[in-house]
């Protein structure tokens, strides 16, 4: 099932803050155990704290501030007497605001970054707030319909022989001291719970158990249905895995607390996003024993799948780490590529701003029309 519940509790991060004396300008390591917070614990406290919010009436400037300042008491900021034009708006926490009506998301006049988080307010008809969601740039990457993305990473991969291949056998060097080689995940934790040591399965354990899903078959949800194709395998990765139940919050890493991401292809090329899997910067989950995990620390597991006759049938395994993803012995079957999109810009003589047009996570539909307010 989907879930927003996060695994931490967000008012912790709050009291701390609170006593640190830390405004929104001053930086924050990303996964300090006490202050930084995670999306999930983010999302949880800003869309308790700003639902219901009024912005009736109020000039577009107006209520912007009111609701940045709305933001600031809610995460146990001070509220400043001006706020800083600074990219991000709030840039202790690696984060911007956006107010929105339609289902679309423009960031105008610079591209998606991977880390930062992008904070959707949605508002009613007479501008009340109604929903909040938090994702990351990697996130809102993956939900591009429109080809207006500049930058994505895509791999190439062509099934060999065998039908289930662990590329890197060992673990990365920073995540090797946390794992495990066997843990009752039925019992400690959820799929979407941050990571821990001791809880990490090692990447071997994650691959005899994942190797187990060959020539396993569920029923395709149609042709333009891959979302869906996805959280069907994502079902199957948790129960193998032996997690008692299947959550999924649409953060990344797939199954956070395994630190694993999870591919389904049923063609040749794997759409990676923004964030090349091989690289050092720093994942969005709380530190490990004072380490702060990174993307190439991740684990990937990429499964390859054939559809006949209204089934979805398992055929190849591939588990790697992002570290090794491109490694030697992996890049005989998988080419990296910096794939260019159309960037669309408006007119050079009225405005020259450029945007990326963006499926919003708040609605069920796209639209082309209309845009979201950066606050």
């Amino acid at each position: 099932m989907t879930t927003n519940k996060p695994s931490l509790d967000p008012q912790k991060f709050v009291t701390a803050i609170r006593k640190s004396g830390l405004t929104i300008h001053d930086a924050i390591k990303v996964g300090d155990p006490a202050l930084w917070i995670p999306t999930p614990e983010l999302q949880a406290l800003l869309d308790a704290g700003l639902r219901g919010l009024s912005l009736t009436g109020l000039p577009l400037r107006t209520s912007s501030k009111v609701l940045k300042a709305r933001v600031c008491e809610v995460l146990g900021y001070p509220v400043p007497k001006s706020f800083k034009k600074t990219k991000p708006r709030f840039p202790g926490q690696m984060f911007d605001t956006y107010r929105q009506k339609k289902n679309n998301l423009q960031v105008w006049n610079e591209e998606l970054s991977p880390t930062r988080r992008y904070v959707l307010i949605r508002l009613s008809d007479d501008d009340v707030v109604t929903r909040v969601r938090v994702v990351t740039g990697e996130a809102l990457a993956l939900l591009d319909t429109t080809g207006t993305l500049t930058r994505k990473y895509q791999a190439r991969c062509t099934p060999g022989d065998n039908a289930t291949e662990l590329i890197t056998p060992i673990d990365t060097t920073l995540l090797a001291p946390f794992v495990t080689p066997n843990v009752d995940l039925r019992h400690v934790a959820t799929p979407v719970k941050h990571p821990q040591a001791g809880e990490l399965l090692s990447i071997k354990v994650v691959f005899e158990r994942l190797s187990e899903l060959v020539g396993q078959k569920f029923a395709d949800a149609g042709f333009d249905q891959e979302r869906n194709r996805g959280a069907a395998l994502h079902r199957l990765v948790c129960a193998t895995l032996g997690y008692a139940s299947y959550q999924d919050d649409g953060q990344f890493p797939d199954v956070r607390h395994q630190l694993l991401e999870v591919k389904l292809q049923t063609s040749p090329t794997i759409d990676l996003g923004l964030v090349r899997p091989n690289s050092t910067e720093a994942l969005d989950v709380p530190m490990i024993q004072g380490k702060q995990i990174r993307h190439c620390d991740v684990r990937y597991a990429v499964f390859y799948a054939r559809i006949a006759a209204g089934q979805v049938e398992i055929t190849h395994v591939f588990l790697t780490t992002g570290e090794g993803f491109f490694s030697l012995s992996f890049r005989a079957r998988c080419l990296m590529r910096n794939c260019k999109f159309r960037y669309r810009r408006a007119s050079s003589t009225c405005n020259p701003n450029a945007s990326h047009t963006i499926r919003s996570t708040l609605g069920s539909r796209v639209s082309r029309s209309g845009r979201a307010a950066a606050s």
